[in-house]
């Protein structure tokens, strides 16, 4: 004869059953909540109107993003995942931050705190003299791991083709340097790259890219005429300032030169 079940097990029956229900209610949750890629696009479309499935699968590619994957390989994104997507996206826009930086600050928590609103200016950098204007540094002159890639590495992370890197290195887009026998890269020349490689898609090749390797000697030359003796300078103290003001000065001459391209593509557009 089975012994009847005491008040104390039917409570402890019950809160297992309750524990069971809401654990399914929050797995069914998290499968509702999820995206597929296509869905991200679509989803992010209208405040990133460039936005593929090629660029978020590179973004994953660059370690920025790790979407759960279904037993069939499929990726499933998150809203975390899409919060943190856009994070990316408007470091990207707003800010032209190279991933290597959008890596750090994501790191440092910038994605949990979700990011600039979209009505919000991007996070400044130093404050400006006299009430200037605050601009985030691009680039982190003073600044580098020193971590080298040798060309088989890059090739695996960027996707690029060997041609195209070679084709780089002609026209003098990449160095590399030989260590051995073997040419490696810095984490710079391998964003680089990674940034080439995305308009190889779009039958852009090494050669074309002379434009963007004299527009840039141009801009470091002048940004060094302006502060090559504070940069020269033998105190600890002022080359540092001068430093940061490099840093400083290249935000402003890429966010300008943003904007004069935006001003040109659009009147091709009309």
């Amino acid at each position: 004869m089975t012994a009847p079940v005491t008040p104390a097990e039917v409570e402890q029956i019950d809160l297992e059953m309750a524990e069971q229900e809401h654990a399914g209610r929050v797995e069914l949750g998290k499968r509702q909540k999820s995206l597929t890629i296509g869905a991200v696009c679509k989803a992010l479309a209208q405040e990133f109107p460039d936005i593929s499935i090629s660029k978020i699968r590179y973004l994953e590619d660059q370690k920025l993003l790790t979407p759960r994957r279904t037993p069939g390989g499929y990726r499933l994104y998150t809203q975390g995942d899409v919060a943190r997507l856009r994070t990316i996206l408007r470091m990207q826009r707003d800010e032209f931050l190279p991933l290597r930086v959008i890596r750090q600050e994501l790191a440092a928590g910038r994605a949990g705190a979700g990011g600039a609103g979209p009505d919000m200016p991007p996070a400044p950098g130093r404050v400006g003299r006299e009430g200037a204007r605050g601009w985030r540094p691009t680039v982190s002159v003073g600044q580098a791991s020193g971590a080298l890639y040798s060309l088989d590495d890059v090739l695996e992370e960027t996707k690029a083709e060997a041609k195209l890197v070679r084709e780089l290195e002609e026209f003098g887009v990449v160095k590399g340097e030989m260590r051995g026998g073997v040419r490696y890269f810095d984490e710079t020349e391998r964003e680089i790259i990674g940034a080439v490689a995305e308009l190889a898609r779009y039958g852009v090749g090494g050669r074309n890219l002379r434009v963007f390797r004299s527009s840039a000697d141009r801009e470091a030359n002048l940004l060094q005429q302006i502060l090559a003796p504070a940069l020269r300078s033998r105190n600890p103290e002022r080359r540092k300032e001068a430093v940061e003001a490099l840093e400083n000065l290249a935000a402003v001459a890429t966010h300008l030169k943003h904007l004069l391209l935006v001003r040109d593509l659009r009147k091709i557009v009309r």
